[in-house]
């Protein structure tokens, strides 16, 4: 039997596309999962349509986060997430991934799970639509040396190339789509600087020549100058934090933006810093162990990357007490507001760049003809104002795959097309 088409008409939108275009007025036609239409809408093919009446509230793609940790359990016991029992810890994943799509993200790629498939069950059950959930590339527990862990519990260990070849393969094996690993330090575990470095080249090397072999991606904390070098010599295709990036490691970057990706986390940096004290770490001890020389040179780096053309993309380490779940679109606010980043450009960095790091480019981050239709009608402008896009309550509709996760509640009874009422002459896309 066919399958019945769905017609979804937002009429009356201002449409950020995320092409660059400045914002227009206009239609867009949804058909099943996919746009079929964008500013113009022929007559007769809105025909049947249900009509969302737009009223001149923003049309975007959904937004995605570069480094997402749904296993991260909004709490400030660090070693907790490999105490915590796998069934409780699953149930919190799942609903930080009805978080993540709650906040307007439709896409995420994760960035290392607490246990070690964690991440490939949720997405697994977000593509059988047994849970709501963004897009999701799964990742496993991150990969350290001997002595170089973050946090011990959640660790997968690994030395030499060897040991580096069979951690990967290991990974692999459970289903992940991407491989962490963890090469620098983090100060706030009081002894792993975030300028150490622990891995080696050879280390590097062997586990991304095994992971790209097998057709996954790799990517990488970080923080150091030598660790990013290091990436950028080994193909390592997501770097995190690059916080401490030196003048031949940008060069490196720039000289390999094509496809090399930057995901800095800076909320860690600046809530880790000016937000943790209720939860044992104030400000003068972020300061004593090195965070705001931390986020001052990564400040500066970063806006040399984005200055350089390199793809920095916002999102990273939400889910601990002092950066909750659901406040993801802070990054965004940083990125204008530190970064210097114009509101559009950070948009793009959140649509359009992360269809390309979801690996995409061709059907999601845009509102354009042909493109997967997940979509956000925002009550306001986020180029005016982009912290609305941190307002739940100001993100009227979400749409992943044509289909509405949320509905305005107070929205007006649907308006049935006039199918006379326009005069265009543009064709919608075929789906």
């Amino acid at each position: 039997m066919p399958v019945p088409t769905s017609k979804i008409l937002f009429r009356g939108v201002s449409i950020l596309d995320s092409t660059g275009a400045d914002p227009y007025p206009g239609d867009v036609l949804v058909v099943n999962d996919r746009i079929a239409a964008v500013g113009d809408v022929v007559p007769g093919a809105a025909d049947g349509a249900r009509v969302i009446e737009g009223r001149g509230r923003t049309l975007m793609s959904g937004l995605c986060d570069a480094h997402t940790h749904f296993s991260w359990n909004n709490s400030a016991d660090l070693d907790g997430l490999g105490t915590l029992p796998v069934e409780e810890h699953l149930l919190f994943c799942i609903e930080s991934a009805r978080t993540y799509i709650d906040s307007g993200y439709t896409m995420c790629l994760g960035a290392a799970s607490a246990k070690e498939r964690l991440d490939v069950v949720c997405r697994d059950a977000i593509n059988a639509g047994r849970i709501p959930g963004p897009r999701y590339l799964a990742n496993g527990p991150e990969i350290a040396v001997t002595g170089g862990a973050l946090i011990k519990s959640i660790t997968k260990f690994a030395d030499g190339p060897e040991g580096m070849r069979k951690a990967v393969r290991e990974l692999i094996d459970i289903g992940v789509d991407q491989i962490k690993l963890s090469m620098t330090g983090e100060e706030i575990t009081g002894t792993q600087r975030a300028e150490d470095t622990y891995f080696s080249d050879e280390e590097t090397a062997a586990a991304v020549a095994e992971a790209h072999r097998r057709g996954k991606r790799v990517c990488a904390h970080a923080r150091s100058a030598e660790s990013v070098k290091m990436c950028v010599r080994n193909k390592v295709d997501i770097i995190y934090h690059a916080s401490f990036t030196d003048a031949e490691g940008m060069d490196m970057l720039e000289a390999n933006k094509d496809w090399v990706f930057v995901a800095p986390g800076i909320n860690w940096l600046v809530a880790t810093l000016y937000e943790a004290e209720s939860f044992g770490f104030p400000q003068e001890a972020a300061e004593a162990v090195g965070y705001k020389k931390e986020l001052e040179t990564a400040i500066q780096g970063l806006r040399e990357m984005h200055r350089r053309g390199v793809r920095v993309l916002p999102g990273g380490d939400y889910g601990f007490a002092w950066t909750p779940h659901g406040t993801y679109a802070r990054d965004l606010e940083h990125f204008v507001e530190l970064l210097g980043f114009t509101p559009m450009e950070a948009i793009i960095a959140a649509t359009a760049w992360g269809g390309e790091i979801m690996l995409r480019p061709d059907e999601l981050g845009k509102v354009q003809p042909g493109y997967l239709a997940d979509l956000l009608l925002v009550d306001g402008d986020p180029l005016a104002d982009i912290t609305v896009l941190q307002d739940r309550d100001k993100l009227d509709y979400i749409m992943k795959d044509g289909r509405f996760h949320k509905e305005a509640a107070d929205e007006p009874a649907p308006t049935p097309p006039n199918p006379g009422s326009s005069d265009r002459n543009v064709a919608p896309a075929s789906v």
